[in-house]
């Protein structure tokens, strides 16, 4: 009889790594809801420039390669999950790459923004909401590089096989997160915001 409780755990899908990364999904999805609101709420509240439609240009290349590093990252767990660790290994270093580019185009965005337009959190209201939202969003974008990075590590190293292709799918849950968050963000910013 003890044993029956025990095997329908082990036969749900939500075992408690899901359900550990479903709730902090949630839960960072709150705070960015905040940040969201707040740079909605203060559109066009900035008394003095640069205001958004001066300075913003729609970041086509960073978009496309964080978009498209979700496949390559989905890709990476249905190679795992067949035991096809170079073919893993290859997509998780195409995930990382692509990560890498939309991180570097963050930064050369920003430094444009910075030195050839003035813009910093201290300028307005626009530079504190903007820099607020779309760092947070950076700053997520790289802790999901550093555990993809972590993931295609130990993978290289053989440390990660097919047994483990749930742990490394709940990585990827976070990647694909930070993905639909950049359309939100990206909608927000350079979209309704411009």
């Amino acid at each position: 009889m003890s044993q029956a409780p025990a095997l329908l755990l082990e036969e749900s899908p939500w075992n408690r790594g899901r359900v550990g990364m479903a709730c902090l999904i949630f839960g960072e999805s709150t705070f960015f809801c905040v940040f969201v609101v707040a740079y909605l709420f203060y559109i066009g509240k900035s008394a003095t420039g640069p205001q958004p439609g001066d300075v913003l240009e729609f970041p086509w290349l960073a978009t496309a390669c964080l978009l498209s590093s979700s496949l390559s990252a989905g890709l990476a767990v249905s190679a795992l999950a067949r035991s096809q660790a170079v073919r893993a290994s290859l997509m998780l270093a195409i995930t990382v790459g692509l990560g890498s580019a939309f991180i570097a185009a963050t930064a050369v965005e920003w430094s444009g923004l910075i030195y050839g337009h003035g813009l910093t959190l201290g300028t307005n209201l626009f530079g504190t909401t903007f820099y607020s939202l779309v760092g947070f969003h950076a700053a997520h974008v790289i802790l999901g590089l550093l555990m993809l990075s972590l993931v295609l590590a130990l993978t290289l190293a053989g440390r990660v096989s097919a047994e483990h292709t749930e742990r490394v799918e709940m990585v990827t849950w976070y990647w694909h997160f930070v993905d639909a968050v950049w359309i939100v963000v990206l909608t927000t910013v350079y979209v309704v915001g411009v």
